[in-house]
């Protein structure tokens, strides 16, 4: 006689997911069956979620611009508002431009270009190791570069002056706002994805700041932010030498300021 077919069931998993608070419960418990292959695997799952675990951890990748992106546990989940930064800094890669993404987290943004075509050169860079080593598992078969470091200073040397997009998902959340983030971000994300210091600007501020020294002639800047904070952002553009434009997407609910490479800055 065969064994038992493991056939769990959807609606009970739903409840529970529910009863807990979850959003998409539907959705996720039909992600979380998928995933286990026996009752008390799943059992363990459902319970990691109803704790408040995020799901991607769970299951290992988060769905980013139609992409399965692998997301271990204690590296930034990327979000779909930020589909937007990858959609405004695609329209700008053209073949054979050199893009560099910095606070890449998993890699989602660099991966997603790719994708996207162009045969383009991609650099990413994280301070976070265990980023850096989530980065390298989903960009290195494509073709990306991951860095270890501080920002700038985990790029190569010979990228100066050369970078045609620029593009970040820097932590942009005040300090004092960081307490009021949801549970999951909150209680299991890495602090230096999320703490973008006492105005939420802090690490967009040196970003902006160095970038002249970085992009080619007309090179671009983007940088995803808050609508609220957006007119600083632009005005760090300014204040380094680059134009500014704000640009926001009601579908994602996201807001990216673009910058330009006005002139040529060296030291």
């Amino acid at each position: 006689m065969s064994a038992p077919t493991f056939q769990p069931s959807h609606s009970a998993v739903t409840a529970r997911l529910r009863s807990a608070g979850c959003v998409f419960a539907e959705e996720e418990a039909r992600l979380l069956i998928a995933a286990a292959h026996a009752p008390e695997e799943l059992d363990c799952l459902v319970e990691q979620r109803v704790s408040g675990l995020p799901l991607e951890y769970l299951l290992g990748w988060a769905e980013f611009c139609g992409q399965h992106i692998a997301v271990d546990p204690g590296v930034f989940v990327p979000r779909r508002r930020t589909e937007y930064l990858v959609q405004a800094a695609a329209r700008l890669a053209r073949p054979g431009a050199v893009v560099v993404d910095l606070c890449c987290g998993s890699g989602a943004v660099g991966a997603a270009l790719l994708a996207a075509g162009g045969g383009i050169e991609l650099h990413a860079a994280d301070v976070d190791p265990s980023a850096v080593r989530c980065a390298r598992r989903n960009l290195g078969p494509v073709g990306g570069q991951v860095h270890e470091g501080d920002l700038y200073s985990a790029l190569p040397d010979a990228l100066r002056g050369r970078v045609d997009v620029l593009v970040a998902n820097a932590p942009y959340v005040p300090t004092d706002s960081i307490g009021m983030m949801p549970p999951e971000a909150r209680l299991h994300e890495p602090r230096v994805a999320l703490d973008g210091g006492s105005d939420g600007l802090d690490v967009q501020r040196r970003i902006a700041g160095e970038a002249p020294l970085w992009l080619a002639p007309g090179g671009r800047l983007l940088i995803e932010t808050s609508v609220r904070q957006a007119a600083t952002t632009a005005a760090l553009f300014e204040d380094a030498g680059l134009s500014a434009r704000v640009v926001h997407s009601g579908e994602f609910d996201a807001t990216v300021v673009l910058g330009k490479q006005r002139a040529i800055h060296r030291k």
